[in-house]
């Protein structure tokens, strides 16, 4: 017996319901990006290693994909190399390519690339996969889409007020409640600076950032074992759970930096970056979290985080400003700021939530039963008219018993059922059934399509 067929942990298949379902989520962020004034690119699949290696930390290099070069790359191997210590020599040797991490450094990359041919400030949205060697678990796959939008070419902070209130939109409309949890690098630097390690401030932000999923103490532990004194472990802690209401927390953190000239700077920015945002009124509730990180090595600025309120999940969208990102490929001094959903997130907590318009899941609106050839040579014709009339309709392919034809719109779900028979024909009218409720008319094909619409 044939093994049955599978695939990778991590990656899913999706029917058509749940791609109706996906793209109503994609559709809804690609209206709210191009509200905003955003343009749409696209970048490859796969990229150089050298473009990837080294712009997401230790930790993000490591769940790089690489791809094997192609041909006969064995032959140029040699004992030594497979007997080296050196992973990362012998990856050299053996992958010059990897799957995108994420869209953000692909998009810094075409920034450079394509310099001249691009208006700053450049804002651009891409909506594609990414695939991370990440251990698959509830909401984490290895494969899986983002929404992306950013800036480049501008250190306004206008930008991350925009951007918050695309969020704030996008969430809005999809129905979801949602917390907004705000940091500021330079906030992260001078804590790190104040508690006397400057230069473990990559250490510090890694193991912070997993507050939320290992509690305190686990982060206690990690940053002793990253190198972190107990003393400077002492004075970290307290800054760390700082609480109260926002406006209370920048007033703690202001008091505590004031002398750090880093984080002063940093607070100042998240002041007035809240301070646009409590002036537009958003729905969403916003947070001061000292503790955010995001654990990306280019955040340079604010650092943006977005939680589901009514669904135990990982954040649904991310982001942050990344002022030397574009310096790595040759294109220093463009400061860029951007954000991205997770839609496969947002697919798992609007299923849970059951916050699908009916309309999402509905691909034929109208199927036309058919009983012959006559019948459904005139059925072709009117199936024409719903189609231009921008309605979506299909006809029953094969002659056969009107409840087998009627069972597959039930299973379907399709709302209305246009029947063409000898009555019909000789009247030059249709039947529409409404199938949520059973009733029927007969009308012209005119008053059939106004009905349906």
């Amino acid at each position: 017996m044939a093994q049955k067929p599978s695939i990778p942990k991590g990656t899913r298949d999706f029917g058509p319901v749940e791609m109706a379902r996906r793209n109503y989520i994609f559709d809804t962020i690609r209206e709210v990006f191009k509200l905003y004034g955003f343009s749409q690119i696209e970048t490859p699949a796969m990229e150089n290693l050298s473009t990837l290696m080294g712009k997401y930390g230790e930790e993000g290099d490591k769940l790089l994909f690489k791809i094997l070069n192609s041909g006969n790359w064995p032959a140029s191997l040699e004992n030594i190399d497979l007997q080296s210590e050196s992973i990362g020599h012998l990856t050299s040797k053996i992958s010059e390519k990897g799957l995108r991490y994420d869209l953000t450094v692909p998009f810094a990359r075409f920034v450079v690339q394509h310099r001249n041919e691009l208006t700053m400030p450049f804002k651009r949205y891409q909506i594609q996969p990414v695939w991370r060697a990440d251990r698959p678990q509830k909401g984490r796959y290895r494969e899986f889409y983002q929404c992306d939008a950013d800036v480049v070419g501008s250190d306004s902070l206008i930008n991350e007020i925009e951007l918050i209130s695309l969020i704030d939109e996008v969430f809005s409309r999809l129905g979801i409640n949602i917390t907004i949890k705000l940091n500021n690098r330079k906030v992260l630097s001078g804590i790190a600076e104040l508690v006397g390690q400057p230069d473990k401030l990559i250490d510090i932000t890694v193991a912070i950032d997993k507050i939320d999923k290992i509690g305190i103490e686990n982060v206690k532990a990690e940053l002793s074992e990253r190198g972190i004194s107990e003393e400077s472990i002492e004075r970290l802690i307290p800054i760390l759970e700082i609480n109260g209401s926002t406006q209370e927390r920048i007033a703690a953190l202001s008091e505590i930096l004031k002398e750090v000239e880093t984080g002063a700077k940093g607070v100042a920015e998240l002041e007035e970056v809240i301070s646009g945002i409590n002036n537009l009124g958003l729905k969403a509730n916003i947070e001061l979290d000292v503790s955010l990180a995001r654990g990306l090595n280019y955040y340079t600025g604010t650092i943006i985080e977005v939680k589901a309120k009514d669904v135990a999940i990982g954040s649904i969208t991310g982001g942050g400003r990344y002022d030397n990102l574009t310096g790595v490929f040759g294109m220093p001094g463009l400061s860029g700021v951007g954000i991205s959903f997770g839609a496969d997130r947002i697919y798992d907590v609007l299923n849970a939530l059951d916050l699908y318009p009916d309309s999402a899941s509905a691909t034929t609106r109208v199927m036309f039963t058919n009983f012959g050839k006559s019948e459904a040579d005139v059925s072709m014709k009117y199936l024409k008219l719903f189609r231009e009339a921008g309605i979506s309709a299909e006809i029953y392919p094969d002659a056969a018993k009107m409840k087998k034809q009627m069972q597959r719109a039930n299973d379907l779900a399709i709302p209305f059922v246009a029947i063409v028979g000898e009555e019909e024909m000789k009247q030059g009218l249709v039947t529409l059934k409404n199938m949520a409720d059973g009733s029927q008319k007969m009308l012209t094909v005119d008053d059939a399509i106004a009905m349906v619409k």
